[in-house]
């Protein structure tokens, strides 16, 4: 984990990054946690289609009961978060490959929030697994 080890030390700046661990989402988890930030887990690989995606995000961030289930309305919940976080997106690939329009939207969504870094209140996203190629910097 010596990637998520820097990057929580602060030697990297927060963003959405390819991550090739094999570690547990638990083990991340505690890693996480333990250096004081907020975790959540997407798995991908039972969250293969926009809605579905969606509602792993609502559900891992527990969003409030008025979360529309949109794009617009993810952007809006992902800056409500009140403390330094990471998202593990385990499994994009499926997604990737079979809805890209909605995937790129939710990377691009995914970018923004964590490109709005601020002291108090960063965001980063960790995707593990295979899928097709992107421009999205390694961890590793």
């Amino acid at each position: 984990m010596s990637g998520l080890a820097g990057f929580l030390a602060g030697h990297t700046t927060p963003g959405v990054f390819r991550w090739h661990s094999a570690a547990t989402p638990e083990d991340v988890r505690h890693t996480v946690e333990h250096a004081g930030w907020r975790f959540g887990y997407v798995d991908g690989w039972t969250h293969q289609d926009k809605g579905a995606l969606l509602d792993a995000f609502a559900q891992t961030f527990e969003f409030p009961d008025y979360f529309g289930r949109n794009f617009d309305a993810l952007l809006d919940c992902l800056r409500d978060l009140s403390e330094p976080t990471v998202l593990l997106w385990d499994g994009w690939g499926p997604l990737a490959r079979e809805d890209k329009q909605a995937f790129d939207v939710a990377v691009d969504v995914l970018n923004q929030r964590a490109g709005e870094n601020s002291a108090a209140h960063p965001f980063a996203v960790l995707m593990r697994g295979d899928g097709p190629d992107l421009s999205v910097p390694s961890l590793d």
